[in-house]
């Protein structure tokens, strides 16, 4: 064997490369599909734009559309639209990991360490039990989650609601928030459904199993037997029910007199569509209430939540709730005049640290680029509205203010972009696309600088 093929096989894997390459990967063959004849009811397939788009958000699990997939997509459309979701919310990654351990072959660490990487996982024998307790579990909830549906749906739309019922689980626990209801409201969401106490509740259900993330799920699954929950189990489920009800109180306080919105339902209604609206918000992209004719104040909360997002390795987005729970605490910290961050007792690495500033700051910055140039392409709407939808792509949520409606084509790409970014990770692409080694060895005097 010569050297320079000793060469090819002995350089690093870059597993944030491949990572962001196959995301890339199922946005391009997702788009391909689109593009076929048999994939709308019209027979002359999406254009190029719609078909991009959807395939973008669909595999990006974020749920902003320029189509509606129950008018405009055939069922071929819808099967493929669905397998892109679901390839998206729990990771190609992950698919290829558990075939590999499901048929008992050699573990290559590379494939290891892509498992780890998607995860978030410290320790490697941690990786494949949690890469099958993802897949297992995902498939039995969204299994219940369609037969209760199907309660619903069912008597409703006939044979046709056993479809829609297995549609919109799979679409909750991948918080897409795509959806079929266009047969009753084109682009309805769920605001049909606020007096559904089991429909609101089933979505919310499926929304929060996907949206807590999958180390989480292992953590609560595998208690029996270990009787410990971990520190990032916790500070997650901590930091996922006060945001919820932050977003709750504000949402049922804020709009309870907007005309447009909660006034005219009756009191429970108000709450079951402030409280579906909390819990959607943080990335899964479902409706209950008319987004565009929202308050300046609630939308203001409602990016902040989707700033936050989800839980890390999860189906959601956003910049994750334990980061967003390390930077609060550094800051109470530093208020405390405490060298380290403290959460729930426990000291946090600096090295953490330092990566929740960096995903805040990158996050933040790609967002205000994706701002500026909606704001270039679409001149008649106010600022709000536009941060709005480039919050909205970047933490993969979905939710629209009627932006994406009125983008070009500069402003579709920023926010196609933005999607892609978020769903992948800020982290993740840029360390994807750097190509310099790491330089942790090397030693730099130290300075000081003067700051607030």
């Amino acid at each position: 064997m010569s050297n320079d093929n000793i060469k090819k096989e002995s350089r690093p894997v870059n597993p944030m490369r491949i990572i962001a390459l196959s995301v890339l990967l199922a946005i391009v063959v997702g788009t391909l599909l689109f593009l076929l004849p048999c994939m709308t009811r019209s027979g002359k397939g999406l254009s190029f734009m719609e078909a991009v788009f959807t395939a973008t958000s669909s595999v990006c699990v974020t749920g902003l559309t320029l189509i509606d997939p129950a008018v405009t997509l055939s069922r071929y459309g819808q099967i493929v639209l669905l397998l892109l979701i679901e390839i998206g919310g729990i990771s190609m990654v992950t698919f290829a990991s558990f075939f590999i351990f499901a048929f008992k072959k050699r573990s290559a660490l590379r494939s290891m360490r892509l498992a780890q990487e998607y995860t978030n996982l410290d320790m490697f024998s941690q990786v494949k039990p949690l890469v099958r307790t993802i897949i297992l579990t995902t498939f039995l909830c969204q299994l219940l989650g369609t037969a209760l549906l199907c309660l619903r749906f069912v008597p409703k739309f006939g044979a046709k609601g056993i479809w829609i019922s297995m549609f919109t689980a799979v679409s909750a626990y991948c918080n897409a928030g795509f959806d079929l209801f266009g047969i009753e409201k084109e682009f309805g969401s769920m605001i049909n459904y606020n007096g559904d106490l089991l429909v609101m509740t089933v979505v919310m259900a499926m929304i929060i199993l996907g949206g807590i993330g999958f180390y989480v799920f292992y953590d609560l699954v595998t208690y029996r037997k270990t009787r410990r929950l971990s520190l990032h189990t916790k500070t997650a489920l901590i930091a996922a029910g006060l945001l919820i009800l932050v977003g709750f109180f504000c949402v049922f306080v804020f709009e309870y007199n907007n005309n447009q919105t909660l006034k005219s339902l009756p009191f429970s209604q108000k709450l079951t569509a402030s409280l579906f609206q909390s819990v959607t918000t943080r990335t899964a992209g479902f409706a209950s209430l008319d987004i565009a004719s929202l308050g300046d104040v609630t939308k203001i909360v409602m990016m902040l939540l989707m700033f936050i997002g989800a839980g890390s390795g999860s189906t959601g987005g956003g910049i994750k709730t334990t980061t967003f729970a390390v930077l609060v605490m550094t800051v109470v910290s530093v208020i405390r005049s405490r060298k380290d961050t403290v959460v729930l007792k426990k000291r946090v690495s600096h090295a953490i640290v330092a990566k929740s500033l960096a995903i805040a700051a990158l996050s933040m910055l790609i967002i205000f680029l994706a701002t500026c140039v909606l704001s270039l392409d679409v001149r008649s709407t106010n600022g709000t509205d536009l941060l709005f939808e480039a919050v909205s792509a970047f933490s993969t949520c979905g939710l629209s203010a009627g932006v994406t409606a009125k983008a070009g084509n500069v402003g579709l790409w920023a926010l196609i972009v933005s999607m892609y970014i978020g769903r992948i990770g800020p982290m993740c692409f840029v360390i994807s696309i750097n190509s310099r080694k790491e330089r942790d060895s090397e030693i730099v005097p130290e300075g000081r600088i003067m700051v607030g």
